[in-house]
């Protein structure tokens, strides 16, 4: 693969991820307590909108540009 910025032919592939959303709700941790004793902490888990996102680029190793695959 060639650079498309400066022409240099030492580049490499890299993968980037990336992530949105929440973890753990505090709240639904607390209600799933009060309703299900320690166990129901782990409610607080359940039902999040987590993703996930992989990307693939192509860097150069000479200048640095970065572009996508």
């Amino acid at each position: 693969m060639q650079c498309p910025r400066c022409g240099g032919m030492n580049c490499t592939i890299i993968s980037e991820t990336s992530t949105s959303g929440k973890d753990f709700s505090v709240g639904k941790g607390l209600c799933g307590y009060w309703i299900l004793g320690p166990i129901g902490v782990l409610c607080g888990a359940c039902g999040e909108g987590k993703t996930v996102k992989e990307s693939n680029f192509w860097v150069c190793n000479n200048c640095g540009y970065k572009w996508k695959v």
